[in-house]
């Protein structure tokens, strides 16, 4: 699912539209991906139990395959932000965090040196549990284009980023670049200790350059109640409205949770 085209993508079918991309069965994995499964690795630490999630929030096991809403109470609201090229924009959504207590999830990928800038503030959140992570691969390919062992090395050296940088690992959750996933990349992501595919079904459309206005936009149309909601830390927009979304999250008394709040592997 191309971003650029989230809302034709979703009158036709969200869903129906990421799965039914190419469906390339995985007979088995080949020689190298299957040495790459078997290798020992070193076991990342749990992601951290929050110790404020908030009332009445209680968490079930991840799922396997998509999700994209939230189960549970009909107040909370998933902020998931992606990619992150700019440390600006990356450490004002920390400082937003730090600032107001919003909880994030955040999907970098590993290759911006941004995530490596911000990490001494971040990591704080991280510890805390206010803040939460997801694989969004290494680089940011396409993954339904990559062999299985490229799938298995994309996905890897993001975990590896994550645990040496913030010390844990990434979460179960896998979100695919561009949203774009098979049964086959699926299967790889979940041998790898990701089973969840973790989609959204709201959008801040900043993927693109777009004015303050045209993003609050956005806001107004999917900030609400059990919506997963995507935006990015690539351009600077996002850093002019940020009291302007803390104010709609107020008004419309919602209560922003991470996905590890409501998927928990130790639920």
């Amino acid at each position: 699912m191309d971003r650029r085209s989230f809302f034709t993508v979703l009158a036709a079918g969200l869903i129906g539209a990421s799965v039914g991309r190419s469906t390339a069965s995985l007979t088995g994995p080949s020689p190298q991906l299957a040495d790459a499964l078997a290798a020992p690795r070193e076991q990342p630490r749990p992601a951290p139990v929050a110790s404020s999630r908030p009332p009445g929030v209680v968490p079930v096991a991840p799922p396997v395959g998509e999700v994209s809403r939230l189960p549970g109470p009909a107040t909370t609201l998933a902020l998931t932000v992606d990619d992150g090229t700019s440390t600006e924009v990356v450490g004002a959504f920390v400082d937003l965090a730090s600032r107001t207590g919003v909880r994030l999830t955040f999907f970098p990928n590993g290759s911006y040196r941004s995530w490596t800038d911000v990490a001494p503030a971040l990591r704080p959140l991280v510890e805390s549990g206010q803040v939460s992570f997801g694989n969004h691969t290494w680089s940011h390919p396409d993954l339904t284009t990559l062999s299985d062992q490229q799938v298995a090395d994309e996905i890897t050296r993001a975990d590896d980023f994550l645990r040496a940088t913030y010390g844990v690992g990434s979460t179960p959750f896998l979100r695919p670049p561009y949203g774009a996933h098979t049964d086959r990349v699926d299967r790889v992501a979940a041998d790898l200790g990701h089973p969840t595919i973790a989609l959204w079904d709201g959008t801040l459309g900043d993927d693109t350059i777009i004015t303050p206005a045209q993003l609050l936009g956005y806001a107004q149309q999917w900030f609400h109640a059990q919506h997963i909601v995507v935006g990015h830390a690539n351009h600077p927009t996002v850093t002019q409205v940020m009291s302007d979304l803390m104010t709609l999250i107020e008004e419309r008394q919602l209560v922003t949770v991470t996905l590890a709040d409501v998927w928990s592997t130790g639920a």
